[in-house]
C-alpha cells in the first residue's frame, strides 16, 4: 500500500478544513468505514478537479472534468469504496479512470489498482496526477471498458464509474472466486448501484449473489476509445 502524502500546496490549510468538513457531512450521511474516510480526508481532491474548480472540490457534488465525463460525488466515492474493500481485495480493476480520484482512493488501500479508460486524453491528465502524488501500485491502460483487462486477471474486486445497461460478461469472467463488481446499472432515467458476488453453485459452477442498494446517476459506459 502507499503512505498518503500531505498536500504541501495548493489550497493548502483552507482545502485541509474543507476535507474536515466533507468527512464529518459523510460520517453523518452513513459512511461508516475508518479506513475509507481516513484516506479522503488527507487525498487533496482539489488537484483531481479541472482549473477554476478547486474551491468547489469538497462539495459533496460531481463535477465536470471535460468531454462530458464527471468526477464523482464524495459520497459515492466512499460508499462504493466501503461496498470494494469489504472484501479485503488485493488486485482491482477500475472501468472508467476520469479524474483518477477513484483510482487514487482505492491504491491508499488496496497492493494494487488496475484501470481502465476509452479517453486518451483523460488518461494523460490522470497518470499525471498519479505521478506527482507518487501512487505507484496504480497501472493504467487505454481500452475499452467493456473489455476489463483480461491479461491481469482474474480480480479480487471490480468497480465500474460509468453505467451500463447490464453488467459486461467480460468483466464477470474477470472475477476471482468470492470477488465483487460494484457498478451502477440502468439507463439515463434510471439506475441502481449494485454489487454483485461470484460464488459457487451446488456443482461447482460459477455463479453469482447481486445486491441492489441506492439509486445513482452516472455518465454512460460507452463502446470504443477516443
Amino acid at each position: 500500500m502507499t503512505t498518503i502524502r500531505r498536500d504541501q500546496h495548493g489550497l493548502g490549510m483552507t482545502s485541509q478544513r474543507a476535507r474536515d468538513r466533507l468527512i464529518e457531512r459523510l460520517r453523518v450521511e452513513g459512511i461508516r468505514d475508518q479506513r475509507v474516510l481516513d484516506v479522503m480526508r488527507n487525498l487533496p481532491r482539489h488537484l483531481f478537479v479541472d482549473e477554476g474548480l478547486e474551491s468547489r472540490a469538497y462539495e459533496d457534488s460531481a463535477l465536470p472534468i471535460g468531454l462530458g465525463q464527471t468526477i464523482s460525488q464524495p459520497w459515492i466515492v466512499a460508499r462504493m469504496t466501503e461496498l470494494v474493500i469489504e472484501v479485503n481485495p488485493r488486485r482491482v480493476l477500475e472501468i472508467g479512470t476520469g479524474s483518477g480520484y477513484q483510482a487514487a482512493v482505492l491504491a491508499h488501500l488496496v497492493e494494487g489498482v488496475f484501470s481502465v479508460e476509452r479517453i486518451e486524453s483523460l488518461l494523460r491528465v490522470a497518470r499525471k496526477r498519479f505521478r506527482a502524488q507518487k501512487l505507484e501500485n496504480i497501472r493504467t491502460r487505454h481500452q475499452d471498458g467493456h473489455l476489463g483487462w483480461p491479461e491481469e486477471g482474474p480480480f479480487d474486486a471490480i468497480i465500474a464509474t460509468a453505467a451500463g445497461d447490464a453488467v459486461a460478461p467480460a468483466l464477470l469472467a474477470q472475477l476471482a472466486q468470492g470477488g465483487v463488481l460494484v457498478a451502477p446499472i440502468g439507463n439515463a432515467k434510471e439506475q441502481k448501484l449494485v454489487r454483485v458476488r461470484k460464488i459457487s453453485d451446488a456443482a461447482g459452477q460459477p455463479d453469482y449473489e447481486q445486491q441492489v442498494y441506492c439509486a445513482v446517476s452516472f455518465v454512460p459506459l460507452l463502446r470504443g476509445i477516443v
